[in-house]
């Protein structure tokens, strides 16, 4: 089973708010893109983004150009279902992090709330990292967020890399000034709890 066919099957057979990842309002990622002071009208992309509300509070605070990326076409589905008429106005991305062609130097901040903690080979995390320094333009934010050392070692059956605050900025390297960082715990849908932490940096200047 190919990682598309997994992510198809989970959002196919599970509403989007009975996945462990589920949050209501993703509070920790607003409060972050807020502290980025981007303007209401720079670009944003939400990478992994699939059925996550976080642009449902985005577009309801103002912001007017989100693109939302996700593998599973299923996901970006319910997310849209759920926003009705409001869905025509985020550009909706269904690929692969690691192999699409995303536009040079446009976004002002990029999002990724537990997509890179599942890529575990070295050649995928590069690849995500050209991406990001590609994507974003020079001075741009970038937030990820990743298990931490304590969190969960797998998760929805697959396997995860779990990051220290530190561990999590190495795989970025030098172009990226970490501004912050913070760890955040989770109560699942299901009563338990995922620890995360979040990296906030922003890219070096042209």
């Amino acid at each position: 089973m190919t990682n598309k066919d997994h992510w198809e099957r989970v959002y196919t057979h599970k509403a989007a708010e009975a996945v462990s990842w589920f949050q209501p309002h993703a509070d920790t990622s607003l409060r972050l893109i807020g502290a980025s002071a981007m303007p209401r009208s720079g670009a944003l992309i939400d990478v992994g983004g699939g059925a996550s509300t976080l642009v449902d509070d985005l577009l309801e605070a103002g912001y007017q150009d989100l693109s939302v990326l996700d593998l599973s076409a299923s996901a970006l589905a319910a997310a849209g279902k759920r926003l009705g008429a409001r869905a025509s106005l985020v550009r909706w991305i269904e690929a692969d992090i690691t192999q699409v062609e995303l536009p040079r130097q446009v976004y002002d901040l990029w999002h990724d709330r537990a997509v890179f903690h599942f890529l575990t080979t070295e050649t995928d995390r590069q690849a995500y990292v050209r991406q990001v320094r590609q994507a974003v333009k020079p001075g741009g934010h970038v937030i990820v967020a990743s298990f931490a050392e304590d969190g969960p070692s797998q998760c929805s059956g697959l396997p995860v890399v779990r990051y220290s605050p530190d561990a999590l900025h190495a795989e970025f390297g030098a172009p990226f000034t970490l501004l912050s960082h913070e760890e955040d715990v989770h109560h699942t849908p299901f009563g338990t709890v995922q620890k995360f932490v979040y990296c906030f940096c922003r890219t070096a200047h042209a």
